[in-house]
């Protein structure tokens, strides 16, 4: 019953996932679940740090494109981050909307969903193939 074949990833949505980790959720403030990432510490710097995370997530946007996501996704993923960005040229409520909004972390989320619901049937299968083996060498 093997399939031999694996579900994986697409290398895009991989690098999407670490780009928005960094850019959102790199660090944790001790004591709390609050965490943060480059994007809040880059924007710090006036108009030039939101316009270096805005580059980052078109970047994540432009992966999401290459996946295949249908235009209704992309045009999420692009409200997500301009309200990111425009957010981020309020001085200092943006630089606190930076810690709370974390529009590369929900624009990943799309693309995995929309890959997943791609996928569905072929990890399913994967899943149980697994399962099956794992059953046989317990016994």
């Amino acid at each position: 019953m093997s399939t031999e074949a694996t579900v994986e990833a697409p290398k895009s949505l991989l690098v999407a996932q670490k780009l928005a980790n960094l850019s959102d959720t790199a660090v944790r403030i001790p004591f709390t679940e609050v965490k943060f990432g480059l994007d809040f510490l880059i924007g710090l710097i006036p108009g030039i740090g939101d316009g270096i995370m805005l580059i980052v997530g078109a970047i994540i946007i432009v992966m999401g494109k290459s996946m295949g996501l249908p235009t209704p996704l992309i045009i999420k993923m692009l409200r997500n981050s301009l309200i990111d960005f425009l957010l981020g040229l309020i001085p200092l409520i943006g630089d606190v909307a930076d810690i709370f909004y974390k529009s590369n972390q929900a624009n990943v989320r799309i693309m995995e969903r929309w890959w997943v619901s791609q996928n569905k049937a072929a990890i399913d299968a994967q899943t149980q193939e697994k399962l099956t083996k794992w059953q046989e060498s317990e016994k």
